[in-house]
């Protein structure tokens, strides 16, 4: 069983920064893909980024260049820097993993924090 828990989430201007966290429990976090999803007001969920266990990192095209996702294995964190920030960004941002190296579809997820992005 992975828990996951975000955290950074808030209210950014257009153009500005945000940082996410993701703290992740058990003791194996260095052998976890790590992923960020997002869901907007009325629109499924959408994958954002992932990073693997050597570090290799892929982005969806809408974010690819403003957010890198990267992690620390010493505090069972995963990150997401946002920069560049759009209101078409705002949506509840969800930490997720496999709990394996391997990428398919995550079977843990976070509870989500809340980003906003005003104009």
């Amino acid at each position: 069983q992975v828990q996951l828990v975000e955290s950074g989430g808030g209210l950014v201007q257009a153009g500005g920064s945000l940082r996410l966290s993701c703290a992740a429990s058990g003791r194996t976090f260095s052998s976890y893909h790590m992923g960020w999803f997002r869901q907007a007001p009325a629109k499924e969920r959408e994958f954002v980024a992932r990073i693997s266990v050597s570090g290799g990192t892929t982005y969806a095209d809408s974010v690819k260049g403003r957010f890198t996702i990267s992690r620390d294995n010493a505090k069972n964190t995963v990150y997401l820097q946002m920069n560049t920030m759009k209101p078409e960004d705002t949506a509840l941002y969800y930490c997720a993993t496999t709990g394996t190296m391997y990428w398919y579809t995550p079977r843990y997820w976070g509870q989500g924090t809340q980003v906003t992005v005003s104009s």
